[in-house]
């Protein structure tokens, strides 16, 4: 069992080892999402490689910048709170090892063959594999360290989002081939042959919308991950919002108005420690570091959202528990701008290096057939829908399901085929990336902490 105490040599050597990997995964990202916006326009010649990539890079940034903050924060928390914050002091060390560790590993992986993997996937079981290891480390119930309505909130997502891609973009492309009489839009690209003006700027604007969407969603994960780098790094600095003050008299008075909501029902998981936070924020005069309010912030909020899907709560009192969540998420849920830029960076960089054998597979390898831009044209649009709608509902989805999804589905409305070699190769990654990241994010959190 490790200790990292705080400021001690070996904590901060870890800690930026760990500010290394937060960025060296996002580059990878790069590999695995965001190649799936530009793939049609590279594929159909439609732009250069280069330019693409610089492009749905820049447009990556934008959706960062405009994409709020609501799927990064989603995903934190996952973690028990405990986790984010530790009672001890300690920077959270073994978690972040635990996460980039496993994440990062499995990205690589699939990427070397070149199978469309999820990067939110690999984070989401990291995520969960945290939360049971820490359940083994405290020897308590799953139900006390694991927050499972959080958790199957976020898999509804990644499991309904895939199949609407699919059906959405053949019924898309059914209908762009019978009430658009073009034929090249029904033609594989030829190699170094641009596409019909009309259809290259087609291509190139799916390429934006799906980029800006994969930006506003994917770019929030980064974001999330980002930052709880930075709050172990450095705490006193970061754990709080520093454009929202924490009045301890104001979460006092929060802290107060949550007891009578957490208290009354006896399903919570999370209950004592939600009490035990609540206690320790009315006591004002007591001295506490930014990261034990950040802490016991987070343990209220597990409270509060204990309350809100409780079927016994009343209509008021989930209105109520709603009502405080969004009063104190502010103050520990936030991202500073070089936070939201350094996450398009380390996404666009990671595109322009490693997007080439995502784009051979999405383009040659799904169907029997080689993609057609009717076909890039349509899952791009539907995929850029679904993936904006959820980047705003807060909500996290993988890019790389949706998009090579909506490829099946309009190679099947073609007629074309489906490789089933790579169909198989694709789903048995889909099928073992949460069990085999849950399974090792647990082993190695357990083991350092």
């Amino acid at each position: 069992m490790l200790q990292f105490a705080p400021s001690s040599t070996g904590s901060l050597i870890m800690l930026a080892i760990c500010f290394l990997l937060v960025c060296v995964f996002e580059f990878a990202n790069g590999f695995h999402d965001t190649a799936n916006a530009v793939a049609t326009v590279i594929y159909t010649n439609s732009l250069k490689p280069r330019v693409a990539v610089i492009w749905s890079g820049l447009m990556n940034l934008l959706g960062v910048l405009l994409g709020g903050i609501a799927v990064a924060y989603t995903l934190v928390e996952l973690l028990p709170p405990d986790v984010l914050t530790p009672p001890n002091g300690n920077p959270a060390v073994p978690m972040l090892v635990a996460l980039f560790g496993t994440a990062l590993a499995w990205n690589l992986c699939t990427w070397w063959f070149g199978i469309p993997n999820s990067s939110s996937h690999c984070t989401i079981g990291a995520l969960i594999g945290i939360a049971i290891g820490d359940s083994f480390v405290h020897a308590r119930a799953l139900g006390h360290s694991v927050d499972w309505g959080q958790i199957w909130k976020v898999l509804r997502a990644l499991a309904i989002s895939p199949l609407l891609g699919f059906f959405l973009a053949g019924l898309l492309y059914l209908i762009i081939r019978f009430t658009i009489k073009m034929p090249a839009l029904f033609t594989p690209p030829k190699a170094d042959e641009s596409p019909h003006p009309v259809i290259r700027a087609l291509l190139i604007l799916t390429c934006t919308s799906v980029s800006f969407s994969h930006g506003s969603n994917d770019g929030q994960k980064s974001i999330g991950l980002i930052m709880l780098t930075i709050i172990g790094l450095m705490p006193a600095s970061f754990a709080m919002n520093p454009d929202h003050p924490a009045d301890r008299a104001q979460l006092a008075q929060i802290a107060r108005q949550a007891r009578p909501l957490i208290e009354q029902y006896d399903r919570y998981s999370f209950k004592p420690d939600a009490l035990a936070a609540i206690d320790s924020l009315v006591r004002v005069d007591s001295p506490a570091t930014p990261a034990q309010i950040r802490g016991d912030v987070y343990e209220i909020l597990s409270g509060l959202r204990d309350v809100k899907a409780n079927p016994a709560s009343s209509g008021s009192e989930k209105a109520t528990s709603d009502r405080l969540a969004r009063t104190l998420r502010p103050t520990v849920e936030y991202a500073p701008y070089w936070v939201r830029i350094l996450s398009a960076l380390c996404l666009g960089i990671g595109t322009m290096t490693g997007y080439r054998r995502i784009v051979k597979t999405l383009g040659e390898s799904i169907g029997k057939r080689h993609l057609t831009p009717a076909q890039g044209a349509a899952s791009e649009l539907v995929g850029a829908g679904l993936i904006a709608s959820a980047g705003y509902t807060g909500l996290p989805v993988s890019t790389t399901h949706i998009i090579t999804s909506g490829v099946a589905g309009t190679m099947v409305a073609a007629g074309s085929g489906i490789n089933m070699r790579m169909l198989t190769k694709i789903a048995l990654a889909w099928i073992f990336t949460l069990p085999i990241t849950i399974t090792v994010a647990a082993c190695a959190f357990y083991v350092l902490d």
